[in-house]
């Protein structure tokens, strides 16, 4: 099994030469298994090894029993034991996890804390390809994609490393009584009520009898498969996310007709990494929503939302869009603002930048006629009604009508910029300046205005009206 174990470890890069290494030790036979197979082969790596342990305070004077094994471990082992108390209980009270949920995220934390502080550098999990047949079979019930079929990894970005991953159950209890080696029995691993316990003690066990002697071993390779094809897919779709992706923080925005001539299983995955970028995770996100959004850009012209847990798709025009919910202002407070010439003007909350600017007009300038345009200037957003002869048009035109034939999403129309004195309407953002004030033939000033994102340390991409 060390063989196993050491060629599993280069197999996966886990351990540089010389590095620290928390070894997780819960006290269980996985554990203390990892820890003494760590021991045998940390020469070939010059590791140094500490014990790092959490107690959950779930199963009261069992709990302290077990933290106290683990600390007489260490000491006897000559290795510094890292012991930290969490309490679990009140943790699950404060997030909507269950129990389970509440202890992995307790050790997650513990485990990263001792990573970010430097303490170590890789912590060592003792997961066995036992736990990891039950990994997948949990996640193919509960209904998941390749990512999750992709179960425990054998190295983690964090840097958590799996040594005993190529490892059955049975092969970890037999190197331990071979060596006459003690260890704990955790009692809520009895317990029916967690449904890990139920796959492991009868689901499994079950389906091994009636159908297939060599399921864990199935199931594991199917891990290693969906892992394997996950890393290949997760290069591509970041490659196509560049391409794909236009991001206006906090959302992302996808053109459908770009969507819709991908192959659908690199539609799905585009869409996934999409929702993935603006949660942080996919966490609620099931096969039914990633189809929703999918419906949502199938026509050629189209409107609509999808609502998410965590997340709103809308539709407008030939655009997607996904932000978070808390983006969602379906009444935005207005503008007024007075406008300095030459100077520039931000527009709340947006992050648009007027710019405007004054000098002596030359042939084809696009403006309007400083001398003849009414004054004093003021920037509002558009509103109902809005209407005006914009310069190349023979009639009044409503702004609703111009977005729609300039294809302005929804999304974007919210604080458009009207450029206004008293009540007349002098320009509007994108659709230029009023035919009446425009600057023509006899014009001596023109009055130049450009849009930009106000970004003023990145260099601003300006819209010229």
């Amino acid at each position: 099994m060390l063989k196993r174990v050491a060629e599993f470890i280069s197999r996966y890069s886990m351990f540089t030469l010389g590095q620290t290494v928390g070894v997780a030790v819960s006290g269980g036979a996985d554990s203390v298994c990892l820890l003494h197979v760590l021991l045998e082969l940390s020469s070939r790596w010059a590791l140094r090894l500490k014990v790092l342990h959490l107690d959950h305070q779930l199963r009261g004077e069992e709990s302290s029993e077990d933290a106290r094994f683990v600390r007489d471990l260490a000491l006897r082992l000559g290795l510094e034991p890292v012991i930290q108390e969490s309490d679990v209980r009140r943790l699950q009270a404060e997030t909507a996890d269950n129990l389970e949920q509440a202890a992995r995220r307790a050790r997650r934390r513990f485990f990263l804390g001792c990573l970010e502080s430097g303490q170590v550098e890789r912590v060592a999990l003792g997961h066995t390809r036992s736990d990891q047949a039950e990994t997948v079979l949990f996640r193919f019930l509960r209904g998941c994609g390749a990512a999750g079929l992709a179960g425990i990894l054998p190295v983690t970005r964090e840097g958590c490393v799996r040594p005993l991953l190529d490892v059955d159950r049975e092969e970890v209890e037999a190197f331990l009584r071979t060596r006459g080696l003690e260890w704990r029995e955790d009692s809520s691993n009895r317990d029916l009520v967690f449904a890990r316990n139920r796959i492991r003690r009868h689901l499994l066990p079950n389906l091994i009898r009636d159908w297939n002697p060599a399921l864990p071993e199935v199931l594991a390779n199917t891990a290693t498969l969906s892992r394997d094809e996950e890393q290949y897919w997760d290069g591509e779709i970041s490659r196509l996310a560049e391409t794909h992706f236009v991001r206006e923080s906090p959302a992302v925005l996808l053109q459908c007709g770009a969507l819709r001539s991908l192959a659908l299983p690199v539609a799905r995955r585009l869409v996934r990494r999409a929702i993935q970028e603006i949660k942080g995770d996919l966490r609620r996100v099931d096969f039914g929503h990633v189809e929703d959004i999918l419906r949502l850009a199938q026509g050629k012209e189209g409107r609509g939302a999808v609502r998410l847990p965590g997340l709103d798709v809308a539709r407008s025009f030939d655009w997607l869009r996904l932000a978070p919910p808390e983006d969602r202002d379906p009444a935005p407070s207005g503008f007024r603002l007075a406008v300095p010439v030459p100077g520039a003007v931000v527009v709340p909350p947006g992050g648009l930048r007027l710019e405007s600017s004054v000098s002596a007009c030359k042939e084809n300038d696009c403006g309007l006629d400083w001398e003849r345009v009414p004054k004093p200037l003021e920037l509002r957003n558009w509103g109902a009604g809005d209407r005006y002869r914009p310069l190349g048009h023979d009639t009044d035109r409503e702004l609703t009508v111009l977005f729609q034939k300039h294809r302005i999403p929804a999304w974007e129309r919210r604080l458009w910029p009207v450029l206004i004195c008293g009540e007349t309407l002098l320009w509007a953002r994108r659709f230029g300046p009023a035919a009446d004030y425009a600057a023509g033939p006899g014009t001596r000033q023109v009055l130049k205005l450009h849009v930009a994102q106000d970004h003023t340390d990145s260099g601003n991409q300006k819209e010229p009206f």
